[in-house]
C-alpha cells in the first residue's frame, strides 16, 4: 500500500488499517535491521501513529510526541518512508523530532517528559487565536514519571484547554520503570475490576452520536463505582481507558470519540514495546537501540565490542563499592546507558533508579551525603542540565560531598544535538566548591574517578561516549593530585593545553609544529603555577576541549592569566557557538577543526604564529 502523507492514509477505509499497521511494521523492521537504530519503542507505536493521523487532521491538528525513540512509524507515514534508511546516518533523518524535517514534527524531543508541556502551551495558543484544532500529547509511564509532568498535567487539569493526553502505558523506557506511579498503574491494569471497566468503555464509546453523552455519563458512573477518585480524573482530566493500543479498531472509535469532547483529556492505553517482532518482544531492553541485525532470527553480527568509558565507570565502581560499603550508586533511569547493571546486581541494596527524574537525583543524593553516604550520580551530560538548580542550590552550597560519573561529555554522533554533552565544563565551571576532573583515556579515567571519589567534596569526572585508546587500566587506583597538570612533551613557541580524550589529536599536530603538550587533568582548579611558566617559555597557548568554546576550559586559562598579569597570546579551540547535527563522532570532531589536521591548522593559520622560531620536539 503506497501512503505518501496523512492524507493518503485518512483516504482508506477502517477496514485496511490494519494492513497499514502490518505494512508499516514490517518496514519499520526490515530497514533498522539493515542500518541500526531505535526499533522496540517504535514496534510499541505502530497502532497509535496510525489511528492517530487516521482520525486527527494533521498537521492542522497537534501531534506532540515525547522523545523520538517511539516516533519512527510516524517519520515512514509522514512522507519520510523513503528516506528512513538514512536515519541517524550524517546528512540523514534526525533519530528524534525535529520541528525543521518535517511540519508534522510539530515540537522537537530529545529529552522526555517534554510533551504535556508543549501541547498545553499549543492547545492555549490555539484559543487565543480562536482556532478550531486539536491537540494531542502522548507521553510513557517512563517519562510521566518526570516531575515537569507532574507539573504540566497540574497546570492543565485546571485550565479549559483542549488538549488531549495520551499514556503508552508499556512498563518501559529503556530500562524496566520503576517507583510509585509506576506501581498505580500497575495495580490499575491488574485489579480484578479491570476488565468490567474497560468492556464497558468500549460499548460506551461505540453507542450511536445521539446519546453520546448519556453513554459518558453513564460510564462515568460506572467508573466511579469501581475505581473511584482515579488519579487524573482528580487531576481535572477526563479519563477513558485502559485500552489495548493494539487494537486499531477500538483506537480509532475511542480516539473520534475523545476527539468529540472538549476541554483535558487523558486516554490509557495499554502496549507492548517490541510489538510484532518476537526477540524485540522478548528482549525490549537488547532491541531499544540496535546495530544491524538479521530480520528474520533477530541475530546480531558477530563484531567485537570496544571496551568504553561507560565500561571503565562500570567496574570501577563496584571495585570501589566492594572497598568501601557507604557508596550509593544513583541514576535517573540509565541503568544500561550509564553502565550500572552489574553494579544493580551485585549492589542491589545500594543502588538506586529515581526514574526520570534528574533534579530528584541530585537532590536524593545530597540528603544522602548529609548523613553520611558516599552518593555517586551517573548521568549523562546532556540530562545533567536539567538538574542545573539542584546542582548548585543542594549540592554545591552546601559544600556536600557527591561525586558525578558525567557519560556522554562532548559529541555524541548518531543522537545529534540533544544529547550532546556541548556545556557541561562552562556551566560546572562557574560554580564554587566543586572539581572538575577530565581524563584523556581510560586509564587515568579510572583513577579520577577515584580520586573524585576520595575528594571531599562536589567532584564531576567527565568522558565521552565510546571507546578510548586502549589504555590499560591497573587494578589499583592511584589518587591524582589536585590541580595538577602532566607535561607530555616538550617543544618551543607554542604549547598546546589538552583537557581530556583529544590528547591524542593535540600531540599528533604538536609533532608537527614542535610544541609543547600538556595533558591539564582539571579544568577546576587549574595548574596555575605550569601554566604561569608555559606563558613564561612560549609565544602562543592554544587550549583544545571537546566542550564549546564560550565559558569552556579554554575562558577559564584566559581568566586566570588575567587575573595574574600575565600578557600572552592564546589560542581557543573547542566546538564552535551552534548545535552539531547527527553523524559520525570521529567525523564530527574533524568538522569542529578538532582532529590533529584542524589544531594543526588553526596554529598555522593565528596571527600569533611564527614558524621560524619553533623548534625540535622533544618527547618526555
Amino acid at each position: 500500500m503506497t501512503l505518501n502523507a496523512p492524507s493518503d492514509l485518512r483516504q482508506c477505509s477502517e477496514d485496511q488499517l490494519q494492513q497499514v499497521c502490518d505494512e508499516t511494521r514490517g518496514f519499520l523492521i526490515d530497514t533498522v535491521s539493515k542500518i541500526g537504530g531505535h526499533l522496540s519503542a517504535g514496534l510499541g507505536t505502530v497502532e497509535l501513529t496510525t489511528a492517530l493521523h487516521y482520525v486527527f487532521n494533521t498537521p492542522d491538528d497537534r501531534i506532540v510526541w515525547d522523545i523520538g525513540h517511539q516516533a519512527y512509524p510516524h517519520k515512514i507515514l509522514t512522507g519520510r518512508r523513503d528516506e528512513l534508511h538514512t536515519i541517524r546516518q550524517p546528512g540523514g533523518l534526525s533519530g528524534f523530532l525535529k520541528r525543521s524535517e518535517s511540519e508534522y514534527d510539530t515540537f522537537g524531543a530529545g529529552h522526555s517528559s517534554t510533551s504535556i508541556s508543549a501541547a498545553l502551551g499549543m492547545a492555549v495558543a490555539a484559543a487565543q487565536q480562536e482556532l478550531d484544532r486539536d491537540v494531542v500529547a502522548i507521553i510513557g509511564d517512563g517519562a510521566i514519571t518526570a516531575g515537569m509532568a507532574f507539573e504540566a498535567l497540574n497546570n492543565a487539569g485546571d485550565m479549559d484547554a483542549n488538549v488531549l493526553v495520551i499514556l503508552n502505558d508499556n512498563d518501559m523506557s529503556i530500562s524496566p520503570n520503576v517507583g510509585a506511579f509506576k506501581n498505580y498503574l500497575t495495580r490499575l491494569m491488574t485489579g480484578p475490576t479491570v476488565s468490567s471497566v474497560r468492556q464497558g468503555a468500549k460499548k460506551a464509546l461505540n453507542i450511536v452520536p445521539e446519546v453520546r453523552d448519556y453513554a459518558r455519563r453513564w460510564e462515568e458512573h460506572v467508573k466511579g463505582m469501581i475505581l473511584p477518585s482515579t488519579f487524573f480524573e482528580e487531576m481535572g482530566f477526563y479519563y477513558a481507558g485502559p485500552i489495548d493500543g493494539h487494537d486499531i479498531d477500538t483506537l480509532v472509535t475511542t480516539l473520534r470519540n475523545l476527539k468529540g469532547i472538549k476541554g483535558p483529556r487523558f486516554l490509557h492505553i495499554v502496549t507492548k514495546k517490541g510489538k510484532g517482532f518476537e526477540p524485540a518482544e522478548d528482549a525490549p531492553i537488547k532491541y531499544h537501540g540496535v546495530s544491524p541485525f538479521n530480520p528474520t532470527t533477530g541475530e546480531f553480527g558477530s563484531k567485537a565490542k570496544s571496551r568504553t568509558y561507560t565500561d571503565v565507570f562500570s567496574d570501577w565502581l563496584c571495585d570501589m563499592a566492594a572497598a568501601d560499603d557507604k557508596l550509593i550508586g544513583i541514576t535517573p533511569a540509565m541503568r544500561e546507558g550509564s553502565g550500572l547493571v552489574r553494579f544493580s546486581e551485585e549492589y542491589p541494596e545500594r543502588y538506586f533508579d529515581v526514574a526520570i527524574a534528574e533534579q530528584h537525583a541530585l537532590t536524593f543524593a545530597a540528603g544522602m551525603a548529609c548523613d553520611g553516604q558516599k552518593p555517586v550520580v551517573a548521568i549523562y551530560s546532556t540530562f545533567l542540565q536539567r538538574a542545573y538548580d539542584q546542582l548548585i542550590h543542594d549540592v554545591s552550597v552546601q559544600d556536600l560531598d557527591v561525586t558525578l560519573a558525567i557519560d556522554r561529555a562532548g559529541l555524541v554522533g548518531a543522537d545529534g544535538a540533544t544529547h550532546a554533552g556541548m556545556f557541561d565544563l562552562s556551566f560546572l565551571r562557574c560554580v564554587p566548591n566543586c572539581v572538575i576532573y577530565t581524563p584523556s583515556d581510560e586509564a587515568e579515567c579510572r583513577d579520577m574517578l577515584y580520586s573524585a571519589y576520595q575528594h571531599k567534596g562536589l567532584s564531576a569526572v567527565r568522558y565521552p561516549r565510546g571507546s578510548g585508546i586502549g589504555a590499560i587500566e591497573q587494578t589499583a587506583m592511584t589518587e591524582i593530585e589536585l590541580g595538577k597538570a602532566q607535561l607530555v612533551a616538550q617543544g618551543s613557541k607554542v604549547a598546546i593545553l589538552c583537557f581530556g580524550t583529544l590528547l591524542p589529536a593535540a600531540k599528533e599536530a604538536a609533532t608537527r609544529l614542535g610544541a609543547t603538550v600538556v595533558n591539564m587533568r582539571f579544568v577546576k582548579p587549574l595548574d596555575g603555577a605550569l601554566i604561569s611558566e608555559l606563558a613564561a617559555n612560549h609565544s602562543l597557548l592554544v587550549t583544545v576541549e571537546e566542550n564549546v568554546v564560550a565559558g569552556g576550559a579554554g575562558s577559564g586559562v584566559n581568566e586566570f592569566l588575567a587575573s595574574a598579569g600575565i600578557n600572552v597570546a592564546t589560542l581557543n579551540l573547542g566546538l564552535p557557538d551552534q548545535y552539531i547535527d547527527h553523524g559520525n563522532q570521529t567525523d564530527l570532531l574533524t568538522q569542529c577543526g578538532l582532529d590533529a589536521n584542524g589544531i594543526e591548522a588553526a596554529v598555522l593559520s593565528s596571527p600569533f604564529y611564527d614558524n621560524t622560531v619553533a623548534q625540535k620536539f622533544v618527547a618526555t
